[in-house]
């Protein structure tokens, strides 16, 4: 779990971790970052997970958000040093496991559908693409404000890996 402390580094880390999408094509905007309101609501809610080195520092993270029955990921990154070493899965094994133990409904995520370490990669933990008959109002509006901000829609994908 995160502690207060560290919230004012966790941007820096998600704005490293943009490079490698941008780089895999997922998007072509400029990197933005969570606002401090969002990743204050997921560390009170016991839904902020931070994974740190050695010294304790932070590296990777993973925000999640309370939404009617299920948890949504907001955000997960991992500093490009630190990816393909099996960190982001263990931070969503840790989430998944907090939201099984709340008996939540599960947890639902939006991500690019083609990019390996996003649609991919959540799938190898038993996510499923959510057509949109399947996709509650929330998820619709949080893709909407995707493509509003820049992402390919034809990309973005809503998944979900219900309980």
């Amino acid at each position: 779990m995160a502690r207060p402390d560290e919230l004012h580094l966790l941007a820096a880390i998600e704005v490293d971790a943009f490079w490698a999408l941008h780089d895999a094509g997922a998007v072509a905007c400029e990197p933005t970052s969570l606002p401090i309101g969002v990743l204050r609501q997921s560390l009170e809610t016991d839904l902020l997970f931070v994974a740190v080195d050695a010294l304790d520092q932070p590296f990777g993270f993973l925000a999640g958000i309370a939404m009617a029955d299920a948890v949504h990921i907001a955000e997960i990154d991992v500093i490009r040093h630190w990816q393909k070493k099996g960190v982001g899965r263990r931070l969503m094994q840790a989430v998944i496991e907090v939201v099984r133990t709340r008996g939540a409904s599960g947890v639902t995520l939006t991500t690019d559908r083609h990019v390996s370490f996003n649609a991919p990669f959540y799938a190898s933990l038993g996510f499923s693409i959510l057509d949109e008959s399947e996709r509650s109002a929330e998820l619709s509006r949080i893709l909407e404000r995707e493509v509003e901000h820049g992402a390919e829609p034809a990309r973005r994908v809503a998944m979900a890996l219900w309980f």
